[in-house]
């Protein structure tokens, strides 16, 4: 078993409510299904299907920030900021009623649950931006890709419990794109970013794929895989602009793929600097 320092913890975030701008951090607590707090609640159509802002980009105008730390079975008060600047609880009454007016359609604001399955609803004619479905998703086109799809049971996460992404993966990116590119890790949605050595160049996340991590003194993440992009990086949010060109460079030069899904094997604190060790 060979072990590999490749970096150390350089960001840690959490989205307390899906596709909506979330948290950064100095310390987190990972539990056996992620970051404690993360994804903890979604909005819903009247459908009942969760909405994410790969069809509803408005949501990522929206921000939510929990007002003390959430702990495993009980979540600490949430706060919800909308585009216009007025902010509410999240188990405020009307805290769907102000997300419906926002998004001009029925939305309900819901808790994640163990026993629950949930599908996200996706527009198939804009997912992936301008480059079509056949592309990325090789069997299917527009027409025929389904207009939702399945979390994993109990969540709100789009695949797995974790994202990771390589702070040398976002400087191949930019270079890759254009040095005006805007790559910033908040449009990939990360809940860590590990700074790798300087100098090393390309998508780096696929060397960590038959491995695992160790990071700091307890956690480990397993069952790495390839994160497929969407439309979701190229939406404006806060400071960052609106641009196709990082999906476009993406999908270009490596099959829209830029950072790893993950499960947890090891359960811990994580925080800012603590070293990222490659176990294979």
């Amino acid at each position: 078993m060979a072990r590999q320092p490749i970096g150390v913890v350089h960001a840690l975030y959490r989205y307390p409510i899906k596709s909506m701008q979330g948290e950064q951090l100095r310390k987190v607590n990972i539990g056996p299904q992620g970051v404690i707090g993360d994804r903890a609640y979604a909005p819903h159509e009247a459908n009942g299907r969760v909405m994410t802002a790969k069809k509803w980009p408005t949501l990522l105008e929206c921000s939510a920030r929990y007002e003390a730390p959430p702990m495993p079975d009980i979540l600490a008060s949430l706060r919800i900021t909308l585009p216009d600047g007025r902010s509410l609880q999240a188990h405020d009454p009307n805290a769907s009623a102000a997300l419906s007016d926002i998004l001009g359609v029925p939305v309900v604001l819901e808790r994640a649950q163990a026993d629950q399955h949930h599908r996200a609803g996706i527009d198939p004619a804009t997912v992936f931006g301008d480059i079509p479905v056949e592309t990325l998703k090789p069997g299917y086109t527009a027409a025929t890709l389904p207009d939702s799809f399945a979390l994993p049971p109990g969540t709100f996460f789009d695949a797995a419990s974790i994202h990771l992404l390589a702070s040398g993966t976002l400087a191949h990116l930019r270079v890759l794109t254009g040095e005006d590119a805007q790559i910033d890790p908040r449009r990939f949605r990360p809940n860590m970013v590990i700074d790798t050595e300087p100098g090393l160049a390309g998508f780096l996340e696929d060397d960590w794929l038959d491995g695992t991590l160790d990071i700091g003194e307890h956690v480990k993440i397993v069952q790495l895989r390839p994160t497929v992009r969407c439309v979701m990086t190229t939406h404006p949010q806060a400071d960052l602009e609106r641009d196709v060109r990082m999906l476009r460079t993406a999908a270009q030069h490596h099959q829209a793929q830029v950072g790893v899904w993950a499960s947890i094997g090891t359960p811990g604190h994580v925080q800012v600097g603590d070293p990222v060790v490659l176990v294979t």
